[in-house]
């Protein structure tokens, strides 16, 4: 099964991600903030993390920084999800080793089809 982790701290937003992507049979664990989703990908096993850029206690970019750095080298693919659009703050991510980048708002329809594309390759 594919396991995702979706670190999002708009508990409304987080929601319908996690049961959106349930419906679709991924297993979906949850981090609200940054040092959260930090520890839960440092001692886990993930196919796709799915990260805010603005969450407290560490941002998503700091997280992905981490996650790639010399520190850890996380496997799995990195998805971030942003209302920071601007093409500046899309390379940024791109640059600290996120796969894909999606900028709020969204369809729920159009998140599954972008983590079918980022998983599928």
């Amino acid at each position: 099964m594919t396991r995702l982790l979706i670190a999002e701290d708009e508990a409304v937003l987080r929601m319908l991600i996690c049961d959106t992507l349930e419906d679709e049979g991924y297993e979906i664990d949850v981090a609200c903030d940054g040092e959260e989703a930090l520890a839960f990908a440092q001692a886990n096993t993930y196919d796709l993390l799915i990260i805010d850029y603005m969450m407290p206690r560490l941002t998503g970019l700091e997280v992905i920084s981490r996650l790639r750095g010399n520190d850890h080298d996380f496997s799995g693919k990195i998805l971030m999800l942003s209302a920071k659009n601007q093409q500046t703050e899309q390379e940024r991510v791109l640059a600290a080793g996120a796969d894909a980048f999606m900028a709020k708002p969204f369809s729920p329809l159009a998140l599954v089809r972008r983590v079918e594309e980022i998983l599928n390759g």
